[in-house]
């Protein structure tokens, strides 16, 4: 018997009782004049036990229900999003699901950057809205106009070098780890009919920088190239700084790392000048093989050293012509930065090759020169830079550096109109007033000489203002 049922039988044996204890006196005096009084005084104590059993089906009721509300309540508390810190209601009601791994850690940065610049040359003047303008970009300089070329002062404003980045980090239960990231900015697109224009809306278009996996050791995606080492760069307010004398490419790659050695297997690609065709500059064909490279890292309190090579394969292919050439280029590139105290260090890269024209200054030069048969000639390559770096205070720093990269050309096959050489100085000084927030001012001049011995010159003042987040 429950609980419930219990109680409910008590009253009625309380009845019985009741009725037994009275009907026994009334059984000896039925025919007293009292049994009036006592069938009355009966019907009273049943009408009490009624009451009584009413009374506690009610309160039990009651106690079931509010049960059930509380049930409900706390339910609706588990469910619901936690309250604002601030106690305003949110515009997020539902939580946010996504699609990774459990466990996923999530992050997102960049920065937003003004550009602002004044730049001036000596024989020639810059096209507006080209690249030369937004950035130092030697192979862009004018050179050999002639004695009717006339120079040009422009200034330009921009915020197209802007940067977005977002990665993602897994720890599985397997002990493996896993990390994506995507890097964007608003380089690309620049000012056309379609994304806009100087006049009204400075439109730019999204820009894919890097977009790569790792899993453990291996890489693969679109990266900086194993080739270079991004952590020897200067600190520039210019978009690169150092360009000619800098290795610089993001491409697609699949990459091995292992302490202090890294291996890669890259994009091929190979630029050509045509046969006596000075700056011209066609692509040849990705070729059978992929670039390949190996690099070695070592890292201290004093700084780092890296040393890295690079061997690929060089193709040209004309089917009208039934030419298929094949040629072999290789490079090496040691680099690195050595601290001199707490407020100074030096940076500096040297990179020596032969065919590997579009892995530095922004194919300043090209891989190699097709002869008059359409077979290939390399074009060498010796280029570097130097930097020092003084932080004055927690908020001012400066940066010094000197670039350059020569090129060994067969003039007979290339003409003399093709670049022979290229030189830039920097001097810059950075204020950071509030955390993350860079005003800089750098002052840039550069020279490009052709094989003729012709020169252009380049002087400009570039200034920005950086908020990364």
């Amino acid at each position: 018997m429950n609980r419930h049922v219990a109680a409910k039988a008590r009253p009625r044996v309380l009845a019985v009782a009741l009725l037994a204890a009275l009907a026994a006196p009334g059984l000896a005096f039925a025919q007293t004049a009292k049994e009036q009084e006592l069938e009355a005084r009966i019907a009273q104590l049943e009408a009490q036990v009624q009451a009584l059993l009413s009374q506690q089906q009610q309160q039990q009721s009651q106690i079931s229900e509010t049960q059930t509300q509380v049930t409900e309540v706390r339910t609706a508390q588990a469910q619901a999003p936690a309250a604002p810190a601030d106690g305003k209601p949110g515009i997020q009601r539902t939580q946010i699901n996504s699609a990774g791994n459990p466990g996923t850690r999530f992050s997102y940065g960049g920065f937003i950057k003004l550009d602002a610049s004044v730049t001036s040359t000596n024989d020639g003047d810059l096209a507006d809205g080209s690249v030369g303008r937004l950035f130092y970009v030697p192979k862009t300089i004018p050179v050999g106009g002639g004695a009717t070329a006339e120079g040009g002062a422009d200034t330009d404003f921009g915020a197209n070098f802007s940067r977005f980045w977002f990665a993602s980090d897994t720890d599985l239960d397997s002990g493996d780890k896993l990390r994506s990231y995507l890097e964007f900015d608003l380089f690309g697109g620049g000012s056309t009919a379609f994304t806009g224009n100087e006049v009204s809306t400075n439109t730019y278009a999204l820009t894919l920088r890097q977009a790569y996996v790792t899993w453990n050791n291996w890489l693969a995606g679109q990266a900086w190239t194993n080739f270079q080492d991004t952590a020897a760069l200067p600190d520039a307010v210019d978009f690169l700084g150092p360009t000619e004398g800098t290795v610089f490419v993001r491409q697609a790659q699949i990459r091995y790392t292992n302490g202090p050695w890294s291996f890669s297997i890259e994009n091929p690609q190979t630029v050509l000048t045509p046969f006596q065709g000075n700056m011209a500059q066609i692509s040849g064909d990705d070729g059978a093989m992929p670039d390949v490279t190996a690099r070695y890292n070592t890292t201290g309190d004093w700084g780092h050293f890296s040393v890295a090579g690079l061997a690929r394969q060089l193709k040209y292919q004309d089917g009208a012509a039934g030419i298929s050439e094949t040629g072999t280029g290789f490079g090496v590139s040691v680099s690195g930065k050595f601290n001199v105290g707490a407020s100074d260090d030096i940076r500096y890269m040297v990179t020596a090759g032969d065919g590997i024209g579009r892995y530095v200054g922004l194919a300043l030069n090209n891989d190699a020169v097709l002869e008059a048969d359409g077979s290939l000639d390399n074009i060498g390559v010796l280029a570097g830079f130097v930097g020092w770096r003084h932080v004055f205070n927690p908020k001012l720093r400066g940066n010094i550096f000197y670039s350059r990269a020569e090129y060994d050309n067969d003039t007979d096959l290339t003409g003399l109109g093709i670049t022979r050489s290229a030189q830039s100085a920097h001097a810059n000084l950075i204020y950071t007033p509030l955390p993350k927030l860079d005003v800089g001012a750098e002052l840039i001049w550069g020279q490009r000489e052709i094989e003729s011995g012709d020169r252009g010159e380049i002087n400009r003042l570039q200034t920005h203002v950086r908020y990364s987040f």
